[in-house]
């Protein structure tokens, strides 16, 4: 007898999402069933363009349908995505976002991480994989972006009473770096900082975006805590280097994370190693201790970036999609961002809907 729709859809209920540990069914991700003889064409929506486990997700659905006996003589699978929105931008009364579907935060403890490095990559990887992705300097003390990014077009533009980001490398961008002269110092106050951030952040024409990511500035002080109480973040990636040093600061950014009751998705950590000419690699700041702090943490370890010296040639010539053009330091960019990409998709299809506030202890 022909195969039914009916039976493929009850094979597909066995095929779980290797990270919501939910059927493909249950979660809406499979989009249309057709057959066709023998043919059994399957339309599966991910729920991010940069799905870390395509692979295994098509290697499952063709084995379960496959299952149905000889009948089956072959299963093409077809893929789209669609980034969904965080529990917390839907549960937001007053989202000054609403046309954002995904918040997150690039932190670390301290300075001179490499903290801006992963956010500019982490967006332009993105975009790469097909989301609409903008990227917030929240950096006002030391904004990077004008540098990385190699916006040296005019002071932004105004319309509507709204600042109209640049677009470059893929990416939608804004920084309080193409307002003032390029040496002048930022010196802030705690009101004025939170003026400056919000303005950046709500006061932009950012349109439809799958994905917002903020570079935060280093530590721990006003610039986050008012980022928690204007922005419904989904979560948080905190950069450190594998020396105990930055691992104690590190911590902290965790901990300031988890006051501020916004979810911490990893721990990247940078200058993981060095590969020498002689292609051998060095473990300058001794390699791993990132893993430890997020083992003992429980936290995922999202990546290994490598001191590289086409990152910071890349970044000084702002030029960041060169980065994607070495296989090898492309590799390690894209299992981050399809590590970040992951772990946001597990929170917003997972069903807690708790809002940031800010508690003292």
């Amino acid at each position: 007898m022909p195969v039914t729709t009916e039976q493929v859809y009850g094979q597909l209920r066995k095929v779980n999402d290797p990270e919501l540990h939910r059927d493909l069914v249950t979660l809406n991700m499979i989009k249309d069933v057709r057959v066709d003889g023998g043919t059994v064409q399957v339309h599966v929506e991910l729920t991010t363009p940069a799905c870390p486990l395509k692979d295994q997700i098509q290697n499952d659905v063709s084995t379960a349908v496959r299952e149905l006996g000889d009948e089956v003589t072959d299963v093409q699978v077809e893929f789209s995505a669609q980034v969904r929105p965080s529990p917390q931008q839907q549960a937001s009364e007053n989202n000054p976002l609403p046309n954002v579907k995904q918040i997150v935060a690039v932190g670390a403890g301290k300075g001179g991480v490499g903290k801006s490095t992963i956010a500019v990559n982490l967006a332009v990887g993105l975009a790469r994989s097909g989301a609409a992705v903008g990227l917030l300097d929240g950096d006002i003390y030391g904004p990077s972006l004008p540098t990385m990014l190699g916006l040296d077009q005019p002071p932004m533009a105004t319309q509507d009473n709204l600042f109209v980001p640049f677009e470059a490398h893929g990416i939608k961008s804004i920084t309080i770096g193409q307002l003032v002269e390029r040496e002048k110092a930022l010196v802030w106050r705690g009101p004025m900082a939170h003026g400056a951030f919000k303005q950046l952040a709500v006061q932009t024409d950012w349109g439809a975006l799958d994905y917002l990511v903020i570079d935060l500035p280093p530590g721990t002080g006003d610039v986050p805590l008012t980022m928690s109480q204007l922005l419904p973040l989904t979560g948080a990636v905190v950069v450190c280097t594998p020396q105990r040093v930055a691992q104690d600061d590190a911590r902290r950014a965790v901990r300031m994370f988890e006051q501020l009751n916004i979810p911490v998705l990893g721990v990247v950590e940078n200058m993981s190693y060095f590969i020498g000419d002689d292609g051998k690699e060095y473990d300058i700041f001794g390699r791993g201790g990132a893993k430890v702090m997020a083992d003992d943490m429980s936290l995922p370890l999202l990546g290994t970036i490598p001191i590289n010296i086409a990152i910071r040639a890349n970044s000084d010539a702002g030029k960041p999609s060169a980065n994607f053009d070495d296989p090898a330091l492309a590799d390690e960019l894209n299992q981050m961002v399809k590590s970040v990409a992951g772990q946001v998709s597990v929170r917003a299809m997972s069903e807690q809907t708790m809002q940031p506030t800010i508690s003292f202890t």
